[in-house]
């Protein structure tokens, strides 16, 4: 009887310290967009449920990322990208603790004015990892001290770059592209020193061609696996040396979008601009078209999509560009919910709650709260008065942040 009544002690203290948990990369800490949390706010406005707001230099699409007290976001200073910072704000109240700025004097394109912190930070807690594309890969300490950098030359493509670092054990691992130079890169996250690099063939600066996406690590049949969406295929890697597993072909020329992974393995991976959408089991050797390919949505009108997707169970859930929402059956590719239209424009990836909420901010700074089902249901739409938001949200503790491009939000109930 003691030793049942210990044991659902322990139960309830760990399902009370998992109800909480620190957001600290690009799409969270599991790298899919997946909260455990449940009690964060389910409406909101720009004055209602607002626990703080700060004003930032300029636009931005990098997201937001959060470990205890500190809130960390890039942004470039103007419109060149001369000048690119990692700033460091206070979790309680949005102050700024410090900021660490890189001065770049090439001019390098990019999709728009002020898109040169487009990758989002990284960290374990201890150091805080960023790419600045061109300007470098840094890493700072929890306090804003250099640790080190790491030169990744020159990455040019008429778009820019925007891939996030991934932390995997002692290795931060980068996709760097798109364009003439383009490849995986992994460094030692302590001495700043590189580890493998696997070299994609060359692409080119002007063509509307290569990919963006951000790289997932699963565990698959035992074996963790780098996967990673480039033009026109998707591939996976050993995290630990660079060396290709595997590969699908299937995508379009255009990438922009993460991969998403089933808990059976089940990589479902989508191109941009009407390229094709396709699910593929993880695992073999060499090209696996034929043989590990589940589906593939190739013909039609295929929308444009920016904003990376959440798989929750049976179903994998995505916003594309033009605002249209999906709901795809994993294992036949079936659209459950028909293209709903939910009215704006979005390139914000969806993130979700443990509670089956899913969340996805638009162009006119509404963000809308779906139901994780395969029946569609909007349960809200909350707007911040038609500040544009491209970044992705991000859930600590209870709360929301959302970067616009005018300011920082903390929302709260």
């Amino acid at each position: 009887m003691r030793r049942a009544s210990l044991g659902l002690f322990l139960l309830l203290c760990w399902a009370g310290a998992a109800a909480a948990e620190n957001w600290p990369g690009f799409r969270g800490p599991r790298s899919d967009g997946r909260s455990v949390e449940k009690a964060v706010p389910l409406t909101w406005s720009a004055t209602e449920n607002v626990r703080w707001k700060v004003e930032l230099p300029g636009p931005g699409n990098s997201s937001p990322i959060v470990w205890g007290k500190r809130v960390f976001i890039t942004q470039s200073l103007d419109k060149k990208g001369h000048q690119r910072v990692l700033m460091c704000l206070g979790r309680k109240d949005g102050k700024k603790l410090w900021e660490r700025k890189v001065e770049y004097e090439p001019d390098e394109p990019t999709f728009e004015p002020f898109f040169y912190g487009q990758a989002t930070p990284v960290t374990d807690g201890e150091r805080v990892i960023v790419s600045f594309g061109s300007a470098g890969l840094y890493c700072y300490s929890i306090d804003g001290k250099e640790q080190w950098r790491y030169d990744l030359g020159t990455l040019r493509h008429i778009w820019g770059n925007a891939s996030s670092p991934l932390l995997y054990g002692d290795l931060v691992i980068l996709w760097c592209g798109p364009g003439e130079r383009q490849f995986l890169v992994a460094i030692d996250k302590h001495k700043g020193t590189k580890v493998w690099q696997y070299d994609e063939p060359a692409g080119k600066a002007d063509e509307y061609a290569g990919s963006w996406s951000t790289p997932v690590v699963a565990r698959v049949n035992g074996q963790d696996e780098l996967i990673v969406l480039l033009s026109k295929r998707v591939k996976a890697f050993d995290p630990k040396t660079g060396a290709e597993r595997w590969s699908c072909s299937g995508l379009g020329p255009l990438v922009y979008t993460s991969p998403a992974v089933s808990a059976e393995g089940i990589v479902v991976a989508f191109s941009g601009y009407h390229g094709a959408a396709l699910a593929v089991r993880a695992g073999g050797k060499g090209d696996v078209t034929a043989t590990h390919r589940l589906w593939i949505h190739e013909k039609g009108k295929q929308p444009q999509r920016i904003g990376s997707p959440v798989l929750i169970g049976d179903y994998c859930y995505l916003v594309s560009a033009s605002g249209e929402a999906h709901c795809f059956e994993v294992k036949t590719g079936k659209d459950m919910w028909s293209e709903e239209k939910l009215g704006q424009q979005s390139w914000s990836s969806l993130v979700a709650t443990a509670d089956g909420k899913l969340l996805v901010a638009g162009f006119a700074g509404d963000t809308y709260v779906l139901e994780a089902s395969s029946q569609f249901r909007q349960l809200a739409r909350n707007s911040l008065g038609k500040e544009r938001v491209n970044a992705s949200i991000a859930i600590a503790d209870g709360e929301l942040f959302i970067r616009s491009y005018r300011h920082l939000w903390c929302i709260g109930q």
